[in-house]
C-alpha cells in the first residue's frame, strides 16, 4: 500500500500542470480519501524530488552549461546528442531544448510534492519545511524563466495554475519564506533550517532587481541592506567557519560530518537514498580513469586562469576516508590537467588509441581530430570520488547553499552601498583561507572572479553572470549572444496546456 501511495503522489507531480480532458476526468474521480499518506512520508517525498533537477540533473545542467565555467565537446560520435550540449554553450537553444524543458518540469514537481505536504495536517515544522521547498522551488524557476506557474489549492486540477510575474514570486519567496523562519529547526544542513531561510532570502533581495530587469539589473540600497542584515545573522550564529578547512570538505563523502560550512544540502545516504552525486564524476572522467567515466564535460582555460597556483581551489591531492592510496600525491579534486595517473598504483594512464592520457588547455566545442579528441579540454572534479561505497548513490551530500556564499553575497551588498573596503575585507578572508594572495582593492570584475574561483560547478555561475552584466558577452567557443537568452523559453507542451503562460520574448 505505501509503495501505491508514493507511485499516486509521483503520477500527480507529472500531471500538476497539465490539463487535457483525460487529465480532469481522471483526476474528478478521484478523491483525497482514496489513500492517506502522512504528512512526514509527503515532506520525505518533497525533499526526495530535489535531487533529479538539483544533483547533476537538469537544472545544474543549464545553469553550468550556458556559462563560462562549463562545456561539453562533441567528441567525434560521442555527446553528439542531437547538439543538445553544444546549443547550451552557443547559447541557440531553442523551447524544445531537453534539457531546459526537463529542468522546468522537474523543479514544478517540487512546487507539487512540497504544496501536497500542507494538505495533510502537517505540524507547524514540516509546514514550515515544506514551504521553505516550495518557496526554493518557485526561486529557482523565476531564476531560469521570470514567470512562475503556482497552484497553492491542490482540491480541483481542473483550474488552471495562476503564473506569478518576477516580481510577484519574488514578493512571494519572501513573504513565505520571512514567515515560516521560526518555525524552522535550527540544523541539520540536510533538513530546512533557519539559516537555509536566511541565505534564500539573501539570494532574492540580492538578485530582486535583476529578477525585474534582467538586461539592466538595480540594487535598492534597501534590498543591499536585508542582504547584510541577513548575512550577519548567518554570521552571528557562530556555526560557520572558513578558517581551518580543507576546501573540499564541504564536497567530500563525509561532509556531513567534517564541513563547517554547508548550510543547507541534499541527503545522499550511500546505496541507500539520494541523487546521482556520482554522475558528477562519471561525466568528466576518462573511460581508462578509476573512476571509470563517459569522457565528457570539461571548463575552459580562461576560466581555469582565473586561479593562482597557491589557490587551494584549484586542486592538490586531497586526503579523506576511503580515498585511493594515490602514491606520488597525485591531484585527485578539483582541475584535473595534464598527464594523468593511476591513482592506486601511480602508473601514466593512457587514451584508448594508446596515446599518453594528458587533458590539455586546448578544447573545441565539436572536436574532430581522432588523435586527441578523447584528451582535450580540462575536467573538473569538485566531489571527492567515494570509493568506499561500493554502488551508484555515494555518502556525498549535494551541496544548496554554502557560508563562503553568503559571506560573498554580503561583500557585493556592500560594494554596491558604497562599502567596498568593507567587502574587501570579507574577500580577503575567503582568498587567505583558499592559500590565495589578497586583493588590493574590490570592484565588480574581481568580485565576479572570486565568486567563480569560490562557487565554481555549483549551479550559481549563470546567475551571476547576469546579476553582473556579463552573461550575453563572447567567451571561447561562444559568440555574443541575443537578449532574449536572459531568460529560458517556456516549453512548448506547457504553454499548449496552460494558458496563464505566455512565451518569453524573442522564442
Amino acid at each position: 500500500m505505501e509503495k501505491i501511495k508514493r507511485y499516486l503522489i509521483i503520477f500527480f507531480s507529472f500531471l500538476l500542470f497539465s490539463c487535457t480532458k483525460l487529465d480532469e476526468n481522471f483526476r474528478s474521480s478521484l478523491s483525497q480519501n482514496d489513500f492517506t499518506p502522512t504528512a512526514a512520508e509527503l515532506l520525505t517525498t518533497a525533499y526526495n524530488s530535489m535531487n533529479g533537477p538539483f544533483q547533476r540533473g537538469d537544472f545544474w545542467h543549464i545553469q553550468q552549461h550556458t556559462s563560462d565555467e562549463t562545456i561539453a565537446p562533441t567528441r567525434g560520435p560521442d555527446w553528439d546528442d542531437n547538439g543538445q550540449w553544444r546549443a547550451l554553450h552557443a547559447h541557440t537553444w531553442d523551447n524544445n531544448q531537453n534539457q531546459i524543458n526537463g529542468a522546468f518540469s522537474g523543479l514544478l514537481s517540487i512546487q507539487f510534492n512540497a504544496s501536497f505536504v500542507l494538505q495533510y495536517n502537517p505540524s507547524p515544522q514540516q509546514a514550515a519545511e515544506a514551504k521553505f521547498i516550495r518557496a526554493l522551488s518557485v526561486f529557482t524557476v523565476l531564476d531560469g524563466w521570470g514567470q512562475v506557474p503556482f497552484r497553492e489549492d491542490l482540491n480541483d486540477y481542473r483550474i488552471d495554475p495562476k503564473t506569478l510575474s518576477n516580481t510577484e514570486a519574488a514578493d512571494f519567496i519572501i513573504s513565505e519564506v520571512t514567515g515560516i523562519i521560526n518555525a524552522l529547526p535550527d540544523v541539520p544542513a540536510y533538513r530546512a533550517n533557519k539559516d537555509a531561510a536566511r541565505a534564500l532570502l539573501m539570494k532574492t533581495y540580492l538578485n530582486r532587481g535583476m529578477f525585474a530587469n534582467r538586461a539592466a539589473p538595480t540594487f535598492a540600497p534597501a534590498d543591499m541592506a536585508q542582504v547584510i542584515a541577513l548575512a550577519d545573522q548567518i554570521i552571528g550564529s557562530g556555526r560557520y567557519s572558513i578558517n581551518n578547512n580543507e576546501y573540499f570538505d564541504h564536497f567530500a563523502p563525509n561532509n556531513e560530518n567534517i564541513s563547517r560550512e554547508n548550510i543547507f544540502t541534499l541527503h545522499n545516504i550511500g546505496a541507500t537514498s539520494g541523487g546521482d552525486v556520482r554522475g558528477v564524476a562519471m561525466q568528466v572522467s576518462h573511460y581508462n580513469m578509476n573512476p571509470s567515466g563517459w569522457n565528457g564535460f570539461s571548463t575552459l582555460s580562461d576560466f581555469y586562469d582565473k586561479f593562482e597556483e597557491s589557490d587551494k581551489r584549484r586542486g592538490y591531492n586531497y586526503r579523506y576516508p576511503g580515498a585511493l592510496p594515490n602514491p606520488g600525491n597525485r591531484t585527485n579534486v578539483g582541475f584535473l590537467i595534464g598527464q594523468q595517473y593511476n591513482l592506486t598504483t601511480g602508473a601514466a594512464l593512457q587514451d584508448r588509441k594508446g596515446n599518453p592520457l594528458t587533458f590539455s588547455r586546448e578544447v573545441k566545442i565539436r572536436e574532430t581530430d581522432e588523435n586527441t579528441l578523447e584528451r582535450t579540454g580540462i575536467r573538473v572534479l569538485k566531489y571527492p570520488f567515494d570509493y568506499a561505497t561500493n554502488a551508484d548513490q555515494k555518502e556525498n551530500d549535494w551541496v544548496v547553499f554554502r557560508y563562503a556564499d553568503v559571506l560573498l553575497m554580503k561583500a557585493e551588498a556592500l560594494l554596491r552601498t558604497g562599502k567596498a573596503a568593507e567587502g574587501l575585507v570579507i574577500v580577503n578572508q575567503i582568498r587567505a583561507a583558499r592559500g590565495a594572495t589578497p586583493l588590493a582593492a574590490l570592484n565588480e570584475a574581481n568580485l565576479l572572479d572570486e565568486r567563480g574561483r569560490e562557487l565554481y560547478w555549483e549551479g550559481w555561475r549563470r546567475q551571476d553572470l547576469i546579476r553582473f552584466g556579463k552573461f550575453l558577452q563572447p567567451w571561447q567557443e561562444k559568440a555574443a549572444s541575443d537578449p532574449r537568452n536572459l531568460l529560458f523559453p517556456i516549453p512548448a507542451n506547457q504553454l499548449a496546456v496552460n494558458p496563464n503562460l505566455t512565451q518569453n520574448p524573442g522564442y
